[in-house]
């Protein structure tokens, strides 16, 4: 029997990233089997962000080139899913009438009974009800985890931990869209990664708004002692973890990265201004004088480690003083590499309601300034790295085909080092012949040749760091 064709479209964060494979596996089990052509697709999702004027702008486009496809396929079933669908819920299904379903950020476990009740009886279903609780996948969920790893072969993969943020920084919708912060229970997410690594992962990446405070409400197990229990996971490689919200981020989560063998070498710490002044505004909780501490610290235990972050410029009220603190501290830490955006107005944030907002003249030249500045201090961490000797996580072929040799007796593969740089890098030729297998292994790899986004090397006999 023909099996539906099911296409997702995912905008936004890893959270999103997370949802989306989880909406997938759920509806594999309903006969739904993913393609990458929407025009094949019997059920279309559009899994949406919130954050930036941008990303909602992406979402409107896309439900415009769907209403032409439903206009010549009447029974194409179509799921706005996200935090656009949390924030405008009843105005997105009024807007876009070829919208079958709004599924709100707290509802993604009942899209396959929600999908039943739109069979049996058409019409549009709006579901963006937030609850105080996680539903958690039962034992059939656990055992149905990794489908979509299995299927594409991939190594690396997301386990949310938490949901939500009760932080409420000024120019965010996340409190809003995701709703207030409650923790997994720690045994419910030890179950999902042993199940995933059962799938081929060899990596996992822990998401939440803000991991540093994952536990604190319900008095469950804290970060730090949840990261050892992962780390203690057989089969399992290498941990990340995002988002790490600097105020929240404590001594133990620091001293992690000195004593968990598996925890990858790499922090992501949003500072979002070098401003202490800018950051009061944002509710950041954080001034720019502890920031630099924790930097300091996470140095101390790790000298290696990788740093990276995000930035907003041009929040409302930022001089020109503020945006040269914000570069100072760019110099300062020396960051491996950085996210940065023009700050926008967000429905809800209070932000919006700020005065002394920035011309878009400005905001956009000082993100071009900073993105210069970050440039030559990724270049200059880049070049210092040739010659040395790294672990690199095998994740398959590499897709450039850089060929910096001709040698016919060399394959090309790709993957990233614990600190999460790319590398490409020469192998034996016979490695070609089953890459599959190589898949998730990790070789030592020296660095020949540094680029802006990615390394050259070739198999070494040992790592020089892990």
């Amino acid at each position: 029997m023909r099996g539906k064709k099911l296409y997702i479209n995912t905008i936004g964060c890893q959270m999103n990233v997370y949802d989306s494979g989880k909406m997938a596996d759920m509806l594999y089990r309903a006969n739904y089997q993913l393609t990458d052509a929407v025009s094949d697709a019997d059920l279309v999702i559009v899994n949406t962000c919130a954050i930036r004027e941008k990303a909602v702008q992406k979402v409107y486009s896309f439900l415009g080139r769907i209403k032409k496809l439903k206009q010549k396929n009447p029974g194409l079933r179509l799921v706005v899913a996200g935090c656009v669908a949390q924030q405008q819920g009843r105005a997105i299904a009024s807007r876009f009438p070829q919208v079958d379903i709004v599924l709100g950020t707290h509802a993604v476990q009942q899209l396959p009974d929600l999908i039943q009740e739109l069979e049996k009886h058409p019409r549009q279903i709006i579901a963006t009800e937030m609850t105080d609780f996680i539903d958690e996948p039962g034992p059939a969920d656990f055992s149905c985890a990794g489908l979509s790893a299995s299927r594409d072969g991939i190594i690396s993969d997301f386990v949310t931990i938490m949901r939500g943020c009760d932080n409420f920084c000024t120019y965010c919708v996340v409190p809003y869209v995701r709703g207030r912060e409650i923790s997994r229970q720690p045994q419910a997410i030890i179950a999902e990664i042993e199940s995933l690594v059962q799938a081929g992962i060899r990596e996992i990446t822990l998401l939440g708004q803000n991991v540093n405070s994952y536990g604190i409400k319900e008095n469950l197990t804290s970060f730090p002692d949840l990261l050892a229990m992962v780390n203690a996971v057989t089969g399992l490689e290498r941990i990340r973890f995002v988002t790490s919200h600097p105020k929240d981020l404590s001594d133990a989560l620091i001293e992690a990265f000195g004593t968990l063998d598996k925890l990858c070498n790499h922090i992501h710490l949003p500072v979002q201004s070098g401003s202490s002044r800018i950051l009061k505004k944002m509710n950041r909780k954080y001034t720019r004088e502890s920031y630099l501490e924790k930097i300091e610290k996470l140095r101390a235990v790790s000298p290696d480690i990788a740093i990276t972050s995000d930035f907003i410029v041009g929040f409302p009220g930022e001089t020109d003083q503020d945006f040269q603190e914000t570069m100072d501290l760019i110099d300062r830490v020396g960051f491996d590499s950085v996210f940065a955006f023009e700050y926008s107005d967000r429905p809800e944030a209070p932000a919006s309601r700020f005065k002394d907002k920035i011309s878009p003249e400005i905001k956009h030249e000082r993100l071009q300034a900073l993105f210069k500045r970050q440039k030559e201090i990724t270049r200059r961490l880049h070049e210092a790295l040739v010659g040395r000797r790294f672990s690199v996580l095998i994740e398959g072929a590499s897709k450039n085909q850089i060929k910096h040799t001709a040698d016919a007796d060399a394959v090309e593969l790709t993957g990233r080092t614990s600190e999460n740089r790319i590398v490409n890098f020469k192998a034996p030729a016979d490695w070609g012949i089953d890459i599959d297998r190589r898949k998730g292994e990790t070789k030592g790899v020296k660095i020949e040749a540094a680029y802006s986004n990615s390394f050259w090397g070739v198999v070494a006999d040992r790592p020089e760091m892990r």
